[in-house]
């Protein structure tokens, strides 16, 4: 026989449940009207329209437009995490794993590519939360970062030891210059993008066997240490 305070516990998580299947619902609905209409054309209202519930029960879930985006953001990371754990178990080869994250990511946002142009002209704006360096999207930015420290950390390669500590931030930057590419790449499945990663990955790997070479390390040094710089001046 059960009793309330059995039950108890469980109507809080009933409703956290609920809670997050509205706000799954809301942010599906967002991005298939973003599809669909564009970002700039799409409103808060239409979304919750849309989605079967009230204004004012869009706005608890997501302060704005710009939020729903940072939903967009974490979802995709967490697909990518998801997309790439096979490999990233299996696989020690830091090339191979380094090609597969890199093209787990395009699959993750290849249904997004109609809106993509659109949506950057406002993340490109410096001082706009939808920003990838924003503070806002820190979040998904850590995470991002994360996957590639993964990518790192689970692989044979040899680094040097100051190079293993910042390669996952260089990564993710050279990662955002070909999703700026692959947002911009009108060709069939975007296949472009995807000669892009298969021509780089063997570049990126041969410099970072490099990097162990005694005459490099004092440009590595200098190169480490500027980024340390400019990340002070930040």
């Amino acid at each position: 026989m059960t009793t309330p305070a059995d039950d108890a516990p469980a109507t809080p998580r009933r409703g956290r449940a609920r809670g997050e299947q509205t706000r799954q619902l809301i942010l599906e609905t967002a991005l298939r009207l973003f599809r669909e209409r564009g970002y700039a054309e799409t409103t808060m209202r239409a979304i919750a329209k849309e989605a079967g519930v009230a204004v004012g029960n869009a706005y608890y879930y997501f302060d704005s437009k710009e939020h729903l985006i940072q939903g967009f953001y974490d979802r995709s990371q967490a697909s990518l995490r998801a997309a790439v754990a096979p490999v990233l178990e299996s696989e020690r080869d830091f090339a191979a794993r380094l090609r597969a994250t890199m093209h787990a990511g395009i699959d993750v946002n290849a249904p997004y590519h109609s809106f993509a142009a659109t949506f950057f002209k406002t993340a490109a704006e410096p001082t706009s939360p939808l920003s990838p360096f924003s503070r806002e999207s820190s979040p998904a930015r850590e995470a991002a970062i994360g996957v590639f420290r993964e990518v790192i950390d689970g692989s044979s390669a040899k680094l040097d030891p100051e190079l293993r500590r910042e390669l996952p931030e260089l990564l993710w930057l050279g990662w955002m210059g070909v999703v700026l590419f692959w947002v911009y790449d009108q060709s069939p499945g975007q296949r472009r993008t995807r000669r892009l990663i298969d021509g780089a990955v063997p570049l990126i790997d041969r410099l970072v066997s490099l990097s162990r070479l005694r005459v490099l390390r004092p440009a590595l040094r200098q190169i480490l240490a500027l980024i340390e710089s400019i990340r002070r001046d930040d």
